[in-house]
């Protein structure tokens, strides 16, 4: 599972402004989460670089900047700060622009997390050779959630791909849902951030064995 670091959101506005990136971050730690992605987009997500470059500090575990990247030197801040990985909106880039993207950022030495909404730019987030392709429930236009965007994508996502779905998770009954259509990890972020046990929240909801997907 990938636990969330976000104070505010477009959808949601205030989540938790007095947050503390570095204690949030541990907390998920030590709830059992594989990682971390961290919001740095300060004016809509009330996030700062500062924010990431605090927990790659202190907290051992991969860092996402997930932040909509649309040139290569963002991807170059994003290693400076100390991410492990950056995310690519494939909404949001030329088809070959996010080829090129991808092929930049794995020079840097980053993974990147190439985010779809549909068939078409599935087809191109695998002709990116992206070695993690995340699923968004949410429409970015309409900020609407469907479930089903996942329920019809994440089956089609290739075996050696690690398939994340975002957006709309809350409970232990929602990952298992999409464990079962072959997610191999979920994005979690308003429900933790929110919490005030955030690392009871996180370790109520990870642990869940996922089913393998055929397409190879």
């Amino acid at each position: 599972m990938l636990a969330e670091v976000k104070r505010r959101s477009p959808s949601k506005g205030d989540i938790a402004p007095a947050l503390d990136p570095v204690e949030q971050a541990s907390a998920y730690r030590d709830g059992g989460a594989a990682g971390v992605s961290i919001l740095t987009e300060p004016r809509h997500f009330g996030g700062s670089g500062d924010d990431l470059a605090a927990v790659r500090a202190s907290v051992r575990l991969p860092l996402l900047k997930k932040d909509f990247h649309v040139e290569a030197i963002q991807l170059v801040e994003a290693r400076v700060l100390g991410a492990s990985a950056a995310l690519l909106i494939a909404r949001a880039l030329h088809p070959d622009r996010l080829v090129a993207l991808v092929d930049e950022g794995r020079a840097l030495g980053l993974e990147l997390l190439v985010e779809v909404r549909d068939e078409d730019e599935l087809e191109t987030a695998i002709r990116s050779k992206a070695t993690m392709i995340g699923v968004n429930n949410r429409d970015l236009e309409t900020l609407v959630i469907d479930p089903a965007t996942c329920d019809r994508l994440i089956p089609l996502i290739p075996a050696d791909v690690v398939a994340v779905a975002e957006s709309g998770v809350q409970t232990r009954a929602d990952v298992e849902r999409y464990a079962t259509i072959g997610a191999d990890a979920v994005l979690v972020g308003s429900v933790l951030s929110a919490s005030a046990d955030p690392r009871q929240a996180t370790r109520a909801i990870t642990g869940v064995s996922r089913r393998t997907r055929g397409r190879g």
